[in-house]
């Protein structure tokens, strides 16, 4: 998310309770006097969240989110209290859907019911929602490529249900579709799941809480109410806490999310937990020093973690024990090594099309890892040759996207997209466990485990959280690599998605379990007209060399920092970290890797390579001899189609001549790469020793005119 402005401190928090009047106005009699310290540090730490945008934000942000509004308006409902500022409050959850950055994949649903809920709740105008929601008239299929069976995402879905409610909608004309779709999905115990029962797979609680609720808005009879509360009961572990179905086979941890679920869906039912005094315990254990609540006990705390305790709490009728609440202490904080210093990497970036260009492209952004995608071993052989001969210090790893890769979770669904890998060259990290996306065989989360993660992992390799938007499934993963190892980072900055902490916002409750990273996912034949991406983000990362076990070493301590800076960003600065420490360290040192309004780091404005015959990934090899091949830079799509020039050649220079080259010119399709280069052939035998060529080009936005120079020889050594 971007950076921009300071985010309130927790005493200016407290300042601004003080003037607004909240931290006196206290809440009404049910809380009592005695109640009103627990409550002011809770609004404390809500207000510690609030951005100069008019919205609340995740902590380490410093602009607002939807999701994090939502939470915080929702505790302050809770709480019986109003926010600060309502009006300015109101405009910006009206006006923040998540796709108003970018129209996302899939519409989320889910997003607008906060929207409409949280403008309710502070007694706002949300009527101008109808008009949209009355078209929600039925589930809308996922897209096959990432779920194989199309099944839509529950708990998005029975939001739109929800919103039909909340807005006072009639409810006949989407009654038949959602009414089929909520019987194709109930189990025998009253559960619901992703996935239609007939699939196999138990039941999910925060999907059977949403099924109760969408079927009393359409006037549908709930199942059978004492199968339903068994389950539900079944779920709570000794700890207090509840998970997400009885006995799951992995991922089954304990969670703010699925309490709050199971007492909701108890209540409507008309049933409390076999232990609620226990329930309430385990929820005071996620109260934190900052006022707020976690995830889980030692999370940090968060806007939504913080409704959600707050939510259960109501549920259970037990909101005057906040109270009662012994607040986990402050963590000390351990300083960073002194040691050390800030690396950059590349995550699946280009390992195709021209090496000498991606070469040129490290060298020119400084790039001290390059995760090779795609790539085969000459081309990486090539690639380290170039960057040897010309004194690159980049070191090159492997990092494939596995299409083909389908993995199968019973109740779930079946997910692509789950094996992005990481490793050093050479490193035998076993096969994919599918190719073909259309036909490949799915295995389970186990299977997946076993036969892919295990062998990656020996042979010192990682596995990249890439996307995905059902949250129900990506909680029991990313969980599950917590507690056993997995997915050891994830992905926020992205090609396609300029950030996918936006769109799936639910990834921030793992900010300090789970490293964020920066994913190039290269497109495209050529890493030159992927520039636009290569430059506009990456992944720094804290060692004190940057070598593959210094990546690593950070990756484990959660030492990384994806920098996002580009059109996306509109002169703004991204940044994510799991770490404040980290953070502050990295802002401190800006200096040291700023890439924009840098010549030293910035990005190169031309390229020029001589092409020989046995060059066999450099576009436009001779017959014989040498060709110069010069590319200016420009502006492109992901897939290489052309878009603006960023600079032009002004003339070449060969061995202290100025030379006349050819333009070649090629516009992308389907079947062919973009090009736009100007050649010049060296014909016959070219003389041994050092020759030289010069390209004088132009920046188009400044007309300032710039050299660059090779070193060649007539032939390859």
């Amino acid at each position: 998310m971007p950076q921009a402005t300071s985010a309130l401190s927790r005493r200016e928090a407290i300042k601004l309770l003080a003037v607004t009047g909240l931290a006196a106005a206290g809440p009404r009699p049910v809380f009592g006097q005695r109640g009103r310290p627990a409550v002011a540090a809770i609004t404390a730490f809500l207000e510690s969240l609030r951005k100069p945008d008019h919205g609340y934000g995740w902590p380490d942000q410093e602009i607002a989110h939807l999701t994090p509004t939502f939470g915080v308006i929702g505790a302050y409902h809770l709480l019986q209290l109003r926010p600060p500022d309502r009006e300015e409050l109101a405009n910006y959850v009206r006006t923040h859907h998540p796709r108003d950055l970018k129209p996302l994949q899939h519409e989320a649903r889910i997003f607008d019911w906060q929207q409409v809920q949280a403008l309710q709740w502070i007694e706002a105008d949300a009527t101008g929602f109808a008009e949209r929601v009355a078209a929600f008239t039925k589930p809308i299929e996922f897209k096959r490529i990432y779920e194989r069976h199309g099944y839509p995402v529950a708990d998005s879905e029975l939001s739109a249900v929800l919103l039909h409610a909340l807005l006072g909608l009639p409810t006949a004309g989407i009654a038949g579709a959602f009414g089929r779709y909520l019987d194709e999905r109930r189990r025998a115990n009253g559960s619901f799941n992703n996935t239609p029962a007939a699939d196999g797979g138990d039941g999910h609680v925060t999907t059977t809480l949403l099924a109760l609720r969408a079927s009393q808005a359409l006037g549908r009879a709930l199942p059978p109410a004492a199968p339903l509360i068994g389950w539900l009961r079944d779920c709570q572990l000794p700890n207090g806490g509840f998970t997400f179905q009885p006995g799951p086979s992995f991922g089954g941890v304990v969670d703010v999310a699925y309490i709050r679920a199971v007492v909701r869906a108890l209540q409507l039912l008309g049933a409390t937990p076999d232990k609620p005094e226990a329930c309430i315990g385990y929820i005071h254990s996620l109260a934190n020093a900052d006022g707020g609540f976690g995830d889980r006990p030692g999370w940090l705390s968060n806007a939504t973690a913080t409704y959600y305790a707050l939510d259960a709490l109501a549920a259970l009728g037990a909101l005057d024990t906040l109270q009662t609440i012994k607040r986990r202490p402050a963590r000390s904080r351990t300083p960073l090594p002194a040691d050390l210093k800030i690396f950059s990497a590349q995550i699946e970036a280009h390992g195709t099309g021209s090496p000498a260009d991606a070469v040129e492209l490290a060298r020119s952004l400084q790039i001290d890892l390059w995760g090779a995608k795609s790539s085969v071993r000459a081309w990486r052989d090539r690639f380290a040759a170039i960057a040897a001969e010309q004194q690159v210090p980049v070191t090159l790893f492997t990092s494939d996207e596995e299409h083909g890769t389908w993995v199968d979770v019973s109740g779930f669904g079946t997910y692509s997209h789950m094996s992005d890998v990481i490793a050093p060259v050479g490193a035998d990290i076993g096969a994919p466990v599918g190719r073909d996306r259309a036909t490949a065989r799915a295995v389970s989360w186990e299977e997946f485990r076993t036969r892919r993660l295990a062998p990656l992992t020996r042979a010192g390799g990682r596995l990249i959280w890439q996307f995905g938007e059902n949250e129900s499934l990506m909680r029991m993963v990313l969980d599950d690599s917590v507690e056993r190892g997995g997915f050891a980072a994830i992905s926020t900055y992205h090609f396609g998605n300029p950030d996918f902490l936006n769109s799936q916002p639910f990834l921030n409750r793992w900010r300090g379990r789970l490293p964020f990273v920066a994913l190039q996912d290269a497109h495209g034949a050529e890493p030159w007209y992927f520039a636009d991406f290569t430059t506009g983000f990456r992944t720094l990362f804290l060692a004190t060399e940057p070598t593959w076990s210094g990546w690593l070493n950070a990756l484990k301590q959660n030492w990384t920092v994806p920098v996002r800076r580009d059109v996306w960003t509109k002169g703004a600065t991204w940044m994510h970290s799991g770490s404040d420490d980290v953070l502050e360290f990295v802002r401190a040192r800006e200096t040291e890797w700023r890439w924009w309004d840098n010549p030293r780091r910035g990005r190169p404005l031309v390229s020029i390579v001589p092409v020989r015959p046995t060059d066999e990934f450099e576009a436009g090899r001779p017959e014989s001899g040498i060709n110069l091949r010069v590319r200016c830079a420009w502006s492109s799509n992901y897939l290489g189609a052309l878009r603006t020039p960023l600079a032009e050649l002004v003339k070449l220079i060969v061995d202290g001549r100025e030379v006349e080259p050819v333009l070649i010119e090629q516009k992308w399709t389907t079947t062919q790469p973009g090009e736009h280069a100007h050649h010049y052939a060296l014909t016959g035998k070219v003389a041994e020793g050092e020759h030289t060529a010069t390209a004088v080009v132009r920046e188009i936005a400044t007309q300032k005119e710039t050299t660059h120079t090779i070193r060649f020889g007539g032939h390859r050594s």
